[in-house]
C-alpha cells in the first residue's frame, strides 16, 4: 500500500521541530510535508511563553486558521501594528495571505497555546522588528 493510501499518525511528543519560526515562537508540526505525505496542508501547535511576542511576519500565500487552546493572545496588524484583536481560550482566528502581523501573549504569568493550520504549507516570512513600546498595551514578563 502506498504511503498516500494510509493514515499517518504523529504521536504526542514526536512532532516535527524543524518548523519555520518567528523570533523564537515555539512552533511544532503535527501534519506537514516535512514528515508526512501531506502536500497542501500544514497543521501544528505553537506556544508563547508569558509576556512573549513573535517578530512581525506574514505567511506568504498561505491562508492561516488558528484556535486558542489556553491563554490570552493579542494579534497586532495594520499600519505600524497599531490595530489589534484579542483572543482567549476557545476563540478561532483567520489570517489572510501576506498580512503582516505579530502574536503576543498578553499574560505575564501564563503560557499561551495555539493550534494552527495553513494551506498550502507553513510559510513564515519574518519582517523587521518593532519596539515593544510601539505596541498598544503590550508588556514583557
Amino acid at each position: 500500500m502506498a504511503t498516500r493510501d494510509r493514515i499517518v499518525v504523529t504521536r504526542s511528543g514526536r512532532e516535527h521541530t524543524g518548523t519555520s519560526q518567528s523570533g523564537g515562537l515555539a512552533l511544532v508540526t503535527g501534519v506537514g510535508p516535512l514528515h508526512t505525505p501531506a502536500t497542501k496542508l500544514w497543521f501544528g501547535k505553537a506556544s508563547n511563553k508569558p509576556g512573549f511576542r513573535s517578530l512581525p511576519h506574514h505567511h506568504g500565500e498561505a491562508e492561516t486558521g488558528a484556535y486558542v487552546l489556553s491563554g490570552r493572545a493579542r494579534i497586532y496588524f495594520g499600519e505600524d501594528y497599531q490595530e489589534f484583536v484579542d483572543l482567549s481560550e476557545g476563540d478561532f482566528m483567520f489570517v489572510p495571505p501576506f498580512l503582516p502581523h505579530l502574536e503576543a501573549n498578553m499574560s505575564t504569568t501564563e503560557e499561551l497555546w495555539w493550534i494552527a493550520c495553513r494551506s498550502p504549507e507553513n510559510i513564515v516570512v519574518n519582517l523587521a522588528d518593532v519596539a515593544d513600546v510601539s505596541l498598544p498595551g503590550y508588556r514583557r514578563a
